[in-house]
């Protein structure tokens, strides 16, 4: 079968992408469909919505298009004749997501820009990358893992994929960036940074190959890959990611890039870092370990799985595994973000709601979807799933000779390596088979109920103290903390600092109690003016137990209620490693963190 063309025109003052498709030849009454969903990200997002004036000819001739549904079209052609396609994609969405254009950069996902013709799925396809006018994008050039068939130094030219898949999974950022090159295992690996930056380029480059070589190291060097791209675009406070076949794309903050000159590992560039190996690790869960009903979707409907935590919470579990692994964080900072995301499960109320196996299924309603009340009625699948999976290392550490790390191994053999879609409580099965014993009741408990984890006791096993404790201010993310923390009061409210309204009142709280509600502004407290600057102030002030009057806004409406705050909850995790641990435990935490 012929290849299917596509050529890709950039029009950067007007945000658009302009798109030639030809078929050589077509079928009769060809129908063409455009994704509504984008591996890697559990949401309809209906990409058909941005396309503009879609137009058919065939030698020349203008041809009838009949609209079938929100993404599909029939085009009325006959059987074996050269069909071509034309349309504008609207591209000025700055997420990893979706496409965006304007005259600093260009970036897309193929399956915001790439009509699939029905029946071609399988056939080669070829796209011309086009060079914008140099007028409105001087110096830019293209960076894509998308096989190069002839292309010139800058990028311009043609790529190829030997089928549809392959083709709307290898994104392409256009721009005058700053590429960083480093190799990992022999494989090119490169950064494209897109957007204003300073950066410590050879810090940044070390780092992450550190990280990519210990990933690699994990599956025995595989899979091969021709090369690597992280496609980065710098913002002023942005954070994110998409994994891909052989690229990710990512936001970052600007001021979380390594900077010459400072030595010390910044919280920011951590959590670049942690992005970087989050979505790495999904060149293997995921990417190629994936869920069969994902596998399967033609990304027209929702794919329901309930192993997401699986894939999501287990590549969370590992991204900040791989930072102390390589080097880059010792293990008291690591155990302090083991602390952090036991912390921010333990302050959701959801988690007492949503089992972990209905926030897979329901990812595609709730997750992505959030409002006021999302903290009261969701657990979050990469918090609660990454620590379900460190629960589930633990137990394999502590009761066999196997670690999660041979279960993701036996995945990778049994479906990543060939290709072959996992089924449904994949890993269940796998955890089971190495320990050589029934673990269902272990799994009903991790996923299929709302019973807290059991943290304290596994960690105990290897010689790691776990406890909770009162936050000492709304700027306490949990973790190491010198000292006993104070008894503050607590209302049970997020405040959005940018205008003092209510981001979330937790269920059960005083401010729940009092009336309050997300979206209610506040405007004094005590009589005093509630500013982002003193809130922390006026809280320290308030005494467990006193009625407190509270004013503020609901919508137009001038309001007031009385408030008694209570005590702050023990709602902070502490992790550190105890010096007082059996000589076994501390063998089993000396092959788990290296100490």
């Amino acid at each position: 079968m012929a290849s299917v063309r596509y050529t890709v025109i950039a029009e950067p003052l007007g945000h658009r992408f302009r798109i030639r498709c030809e078929l050589p030849e077509a079928q009769a009454g060809q129908v063409f469909r455009l994704p509504s969903w984008i591996r890697g990200s559990y949401l309809i997002r209906d990409f058909a919505k941005h396309v503009i004036a879609v137009y058919a000819e065939v030698d020349g001739r203008e041809q009838a298009i009949e609209r079938l549904d929100k993404r599909s079209f029939r085009v009325a052609c006959d059987h074996g004749q050269p069909l071509s396609l034309a349309y504008d994609v609207y591209a000025y969405d700055s997420s990893v997501r979706k496409a965006y254009l304007d005259t600093r950069r260009g970036f897309f996902n193929g399956s915001s820009l790439f009509y699939c013709p029905q029946g071609f799925e399988h056939s080669d396809f070829v796209v011309e990358l086009q060079r914008p006018d140099p007028q409105h994008c001087p110096d830019w050039k293209v960076a894509t893992s998308l096989p190069a068939i002839d292309i010139d130094g800058d990028g311009y030219g043609s790529y190829g994929a030997p089928d549809y898949e392959t083709l709307i999974d290898h994104p392409v950022e256009m721009a005058a960036f700053k590429r960083i090159d480093f190799a990992v295992d022999g494989v090119p690996h490169s950064f494209a940074l897109s957007g204003r930056c300073v950066v410590d380029a050879r810090r940044l480059a070390e780092d992450v190959a550190r990280i990519c070589t210990a990933q690699r190291r994990m599956f025995n060097g595989e899979p091969p890959l021709d090369c690597y791209w992280f496609l980065t675009q710098v913002t002023g406070n942005g954070y994110g990611g998409l994994e891909h076949r052989a690229s990710s794309a990512l936001v970052t903050a600007r001021d979380a890039l390594p900077r010459p000159g400072q030595p010390a590992l910044r919280k920011g560039y951590r959590g670049l870092l942690g992005l970087v190996s989050h979505e790495y690790f999904h060149l293997w869960n995921v990417k190629r370990i994936t869920p069969a009903p994902f596998a399967e979707s033609d990304l027209g409907a929702e794919a329901y799985s309930r192993d997401l935590w699986a894939y999501e919470g287990v590549t969370s579990y590992y991204d900040d595994l791989f930072l102390l692994r390589a080097g880059v964080i010792d293990a008291p900072a690591y155990l302090d973000l083991l602390a952090e995301s036991a912390t921010r499960l333990q302050r959701a109320p959801g988690r007492r709601v949503q089992t972990l196996s209905d926030a897979s299924l329901e990812s595609w309603i709730k997750y992505y979807q959030p409002d006021e009340n999302t903290p009261n009625q969701v657990v979050s699948y990469y918090i609660k799933g990454a620590l379900a999976a460190l629960c589930v290392d633990l137990r394999l550490r502590r009761d066999t000779e196997h670690s999660l790390d041979d279960a993701m191994r036996l995945l990778w053999q049994r479906y990543g390596r060939d290709g072959k879609p996992a089924p449904e409580a994949a890993l269940e099965q796998v955890a089971a088979e190495l320990a050589g014993s029934d673990l269902h009741m272990f799994f009903d408990w991790l996923l299929r109920s709302t019973d807290e984890l059991p943290l304290a006791e596994l960690l105990a096993d290897f010689g790691v103290e776990a406890r909770l404790r009162s936050s000492t201010g709304p700027a306490d993310e949990g973790g190491r903390y010198d000292g006993k923390a104070p008894a503050l009061p607590w209302l049970g409210l997020q405040l959005r600092a940018s205008d003092c309204s209510i981001a979330c009142v937790f269920s059960g709280s005083p401010a729940e109690r009092a009336g309050l509600a997300g979206g209610d502004q506040l405007v004094a407290l005590d009589g005093l003016r509630i500013t982002p600057s003193n809130w922390t102030k006026l809280l320290d002030a308030l005494s467990p137990g006193t009625p407190v009057q509270l004013h503020y806004f609901r919508g137009d409406e001038f309001l007031s209620t009385t408030l008694i705050p209570t005590e702050a909850p023990q709602d902070s995790w502490t992790l550190t490693l105890d010096d007082a641990a059996t000589a076994v435990a501390v063998e089993r935490r000396r092959k788990w963190l290296g100490v």
